[in-house]
């Protein structure tokens, strides 16, 4: 991932260090339960965890030669340990220490998403009940529908980013899978009670059948994951961006000292970060496709498969996670302009009344094809008019035969239809207890 769309923190776990120290880290954890078995001497497992270091550039150098990284992997470690060096490796193929350290990864990358998800769960649960009874018109097909409440607008981006975040943790924990099987995965060089115990001290599930490899619906699934968070996310920033639009200008993006906004219009405060995060969302999308093709490998194993992962789990992780931070900031910093959605909504000729007044004249007694009629002509006519609608219905006698001038008023009270909308907000309340 280039370093302008990625986090110190994810950058750090798919480093090379990272990797190989991942790789060590199962080494050992096998060569302690051979050790424990008695398939290794332990003073020999002794000496290799004193002394086994990762060396990425001698790593490096060893694979021009090897062309293989694991062999020049563990060709490294013997050469920091010395003659005890030979028991490194003992009884596995790549694919264990890989597949393995690969688990130890992504479960690292998927509790940084974790955190970053929860502290924009936080953000927006917080502004939610700050603009918990603001009201906005809410919008249908782009157009002025019945009002709604900034509140409840935001307790909707709550729950989804809340369902995104378990989604992840339930991909992440069937991917923390390892295997240490051997060959085609079927014990033939190392017992299935090594794989246990060296999985068991990892924190990883094994892998009931793998083949050489673990499958990678796991990490299919995974991505998928990420990708649908990453939708989230752009849902959320493609509203701000609507909101932000010079016809709108309800809510702005937080705009600091110094900042530009066109290098040839001066005046402009453009929505660069929702549109970064809209843009960002689609590699996601085509990441998670990748990390299906990887799924039909062939008999117990191919490659095909770990070029692309080392591309797009890295670079997906990385992603979201920056993604995460931005709409945070974007969110945290937000300007909401109160006093612009009432001019919106008054704008709105007092059409958003229209589906209450429908129900009010059934109420009454109408035939609703009848009041639909009835309702939609007034809309039209007070809408090619420029007149308000409570304006039109008051000299509509079919209307005013069906309800009182007073019951008619109250239809056109915005409150009217955002009665229930604090509901939403504190409903959010159920995202707190689940931590």
């Amino acid at each position: 991932m280039i370093p302008r769309y990625a986090t110190p923190s994810m950058t750090a776990v798919w480093s090379d260090e990272a990797r190989w120290s991942a790789a060590l880290q199962v080494e050992l954890a096998v060569l302690e339960a051979q050790a424990a078995t008695g398939e290794v001497p332990a003073d020999a497992v002794a000496v290799i965890r004193a002394k086994a270091k990762v060396n990425v550039a001698r790593i490096n150098e060893l694979e021009r030669t090897t062309d293989h990284d694991v062999v020049a992997f563990v060709n490294q470690l013997a050469e920091s340990v010395g003659p005890e060096g030979r028991w490194i490796h003992h009884g596995l193929t790549s694919s264990d220490v890989v597949d393995t350290a690969l688990a130890l990864q992504m479960r690292d990358a998927a509790a940084l998403i974790d955190a970053g998800l929860s502290t924009l769960l936080a953000t927006i649960i917080r502004r939610a009940r700050e603009e918990r009874d603001t009201i906005i018109i809410g919008r249908t097909h782009g157009m002025h529908a019945e009002p709604t409440t900034m509140g409840a607008k935001m307790a909707n981006w709550a729950f989804e980013v809340a369902r995104a975040r378990e989604r992840i943790t339930l991909a992440a924990a069937e991917a923390a899978t390892g295997k240490i099987s051997g060959p085609v995965g079927t014990y033939s060089q190392i017992s299935p009670e090594i794989e246990l115990i060296a999985l068991a001290a990892l924190g990883l599930r094994a892998d009931q059948a793998s083949t050489q490899i673990v499958q990678r619906d796991r990490h299919a699934a995974f991505v998928a994951a990420i990708a649908i968070a990453g939708g989230t996310l752009e849902r959320i920033a493609t509203e701000i961006r609507h909101l932000q639009r010079s016809e709108v200008d309800e809510m702005r993006e937080p705009f600091r000292a110094g900042q530009a906004g066109s290098s040839a219009m001066p005046q402009k405060r453009n929505p660069i970060k929702s549109e970064r995060i809209a843009g960002l969302a689609r590699l996601l999308r085509g990441y998670a496709a990748a990390a299906m093709e990887n799924q039909p490998l062939w008999h117990e194993r191919d490659i095909s498969h770990s070029s692309a992962e080392r591309i797009l789990l890295p670079d997906a992780t990385s992603l979201l996670a920056f993604m995460t931070d931005s709409l945070n900031g974007v969110i945290d910093g937000a300007e909401i302009r109160r006093e612009r959605m009432m001019e919106n909504l008054a704008s709105g000729l007092g059409l958003h009344a229209a589906s209450r007044l429908l129900t009010a004249l059934v109420d009454s007694g109408m035939q609703r094809d009848a009041a639909y009629s009835i309702v939609q002509a007034a809309a039209t006519s007070a809408r090619d008019g420029n007149r308000q609608l409570h304006e039109v219905c008051l000299a509509d006698t079919g209307i005013t035969a069906a309800l009182s001038s007073g019951a008619l008023l109250k239809l056109f009270d915005h409150r009217a239809a955002t009665v229930h909308a604090a509901l939403l907000v504190d409903r959010l309340a159920q995202l707190e207890t689940r931590g």
